[in-house]
């Protein structure tokens, strides 16, 4: 199948335990140089009861960006580089985060109906690449994930996708709860997978602006995730095995909203 390309909205701005020098930007002028400048910045790691003039503003920028900060003791950073990196180094990304709701607003107004994805808990860089593959095969315009709790997407998630990563639109959010609360405020129904649940997936209204919730696969979907979708459904299945592969799962939900949408 061709791969359908989404263009971002432009202008805004796991990893191994030791990155490569490339990867990092040591010190705390850098990084709310690199901040300003939109450099891509998975995470900074902040010495514990780090004080100065400029830590206020590298926290009110890294909130500004949704750019996680972990709190970390003076080891870790030696562990990371020997350079003077005065209790901050930052780990750069391949991806450029955008905010959900500027999505949103360019999905719309492109005249699309959105589709999304929501990865609650997803740890295996491979299937997050395979979901976002699906993703922009199926025509989903973003993806939505959490600061904190889920795979890096580093250059073997890029890879696993196929570069689909690079092409569809990811949102980094600190509260999934908050993102949902979002959507809803857009017309965007919330729907997740559950086992349990007695709609079935092909009886799900897919044609509508949806969102659609994919959890790990140990614990599946976060409870609070759970109780604020609008819908529940499950995949059927010919026999009583587990369940699908969470990368599988989403291929099948997608193709369904595709076959839905008259694709």
């Amino acid at each position: 199948m061709e791969q359908r390309k989404f263009k971002k909205p432009g202008g805004f701005r796991q990893h191994a335990p030791r990155p490569k020098a490339s990867s990092l930007v040591i010190g705390r002028q850098p990084i709310v140089e690199a901040m300003k400048a939109g450099k891509a910045i998975e995470r900074i790691f902040m010495l514990r009861g780090a004080t100065g003039e400029i830590i206020p503003q590298i926290r009110q920028l890294a909130e500004q960006y949704n750019i996680p900060i972990n709190l970390v003791p003076v080891e870790k950073l030696n562990g990371l580089t020997s350079a003077n990196h005065q209790g901050c180094v930052a780990i750069t990304g391949n991806i450029n985060y955008l905010d959900l709701q500027d999505v949103i607003s360019h999905v719309t107004e492109q005249g699309q109906t959105p589709l999304f994805l929501i990865l609650d808990g997803i740890t295996d860089v491979r299937n997050i690449g395979a979901i976002a593959r699906s993703a922009v095969c199926c025509g989903a315009q973003a993806i939505i994930i959490p600061d904190r709790g889920i795979a890096a997407l580093n250059e073997e998630a890029i890879k696993s996708s196929a570069g689909a990563l690079e092409t569809i639109s990811v949102c980094r959010v600190n509260s999934l709860l908050k993102a949902i609360d979002t959507l809803h405020l857009n017309g965007i129904k919330v729907i997740a997978s559950e086992m349990e649940a007695e709609t079935k997936l092909y009886d799900c209204q897919l044609q509508e602006p949806v969102a659609v919730i994919m959890g790990s696969e140990d614990k599946g979907v976060f409870p609070a995730l759970i109780k604020a979708s609008d819908t529940l459904f499950h995949i059927p299945m010919a026999g009583n095995f587990e369940s699908f592969n969470v990368s599988v799962a989403a291929g099948i939900i997608l193709y369904e909203a595709m076959k839905q949408r008259g694709a």
